[in-house]
């Protein structure tokens, strides 16, 4: 009604004030809804806001306890020249070796027992990028819920460094691994290890007289070649190997940073600061049992952080 009509005659005002309270009153009820009900009563329908149902825990994407593992990459994790000289020694590899002196990933994962059986190495001395998306080929037959990864110092570790590999060819070799593992294991988890430092390793080795006689043999000439020059050229070309590495590690993380199941050590194997206790008796270059612990050790933490 108008407020024309409600006011039309001050005989009716006493009945337009009551039909005006029962309107206001149905008006209160009506906006207040659900809540003018009262108590436990239930409202009646079409009287209130439906209630949010109350939103799920979304299933974090990373696990931080995997049930196995499988590895690929190079020398390192192979765990050459850790135990004899220019020889494989599988059992103290970093990443499922079975040694207690080094507590691999696996074996800190899944205990001795679940390491030995549910963990599997598929790495091979001497192999580079390249090579990875073959071994990530078989790694994935075991179907592993973690596939932990270090590649990249043989890329770097050749004759000269105009033959070190591209940049553009180790992110391609790189990300094709990646889809290789995509492809049969959509849902498995990846640990990417940085490239070491292997200036530091030249700096630390070249104080051992084995270690270069060892090195003569073709351990990293790009490198270790004229171990102990350190005019402008030799300096300049260690600097350059230097350089290629970190660019290395720039696209292992730009890779891994666009899989949302692979963690990247955020460069700790690049940045730990290997001593002569951590390289290889034979050849300090490699790691020996103890660089292999440390390894593990690096591993295991970015594996099992736990990140918002």
């Amino acid at each position: 009604m108008d407020q024309g009509t409600r006011w039309r005659g001050r005989e009716r005002g006493g009945r337009s004030r009551a039909v005006l309270a029962v309107v206001a009153t149905a008006a209160v009820l009506g906006t207040a809804g659900c809540d003018a009900v009262g108590g436990d009563g239930a409202a009646p329908p079409g009287t209130g806001e439906k209630k949010a149902a109350p939103a799920s825990s979304p299933t974090p994407v990373w696990d931080t306890s995997p049930a196995s593992v499988a590895a690929v990459g190079d020398s390192i994790t192979t765990g050459f020249d850790a135990c004899s000289v220019l020889t494989d020694c599988p059992e103290v590899s970093w990443a499922t070796g079975t040694s207690e002196k080094v507590d691999s990933l696996a074996v800190r994962l899944l205990g001795p027992a679940g390491a030995a059986e549910r963990s599997w190495n598929y790495a091979v001395t001497g192999a580079r990028m390249a090579d990875l998306p073959g071994q990530m080929a078989r790694a994935v037959s075991r179907a592993p819920e973690l596939v932990a990864v270090m590649a990249g110092a043989n890329d770097a570790c050749r004759a000269t460094t105009s033959a070190m590999t591209p940049v553009a060819d180790f992110r391609a070799d790189f990300e094709d691994a990646i889809g290789t593992l995509r492809k049969a294991l959509p849902k498995a988890q990846v640990y990417v290890a940085s490239v070491p430092d292997l200036k530091r390793l030249w700096s630390q080795g070249r104080t051992s007289a084995m270690g270069k006689r060892v090195w003569e043999l073709g351990v990293c000439p790009s490198m270790l070649s004229d171990p102990d020059a350190l005019d402008a050229a030799a300096n300049e070309r260690r600097e350059t190997v230097q350089g290629r590495v970190e660019e290395y590690n720039e696209a292992l993380e730009e890779v891994c940073a666009e899989d949302g199941r692979c963690r990247y050590d955020g460069g700790a194997v690049y940045e730990y600061r290997f001593g002569t206790a951590q390289l290889s008796r034979w050849d300090w270059f490699h790691p020996g049992v103890d660089g292999q612990a440390r390894l593990a050790e690096i591993a295991h933490r970015t594996v099992t952080a736990v990140k918002p």
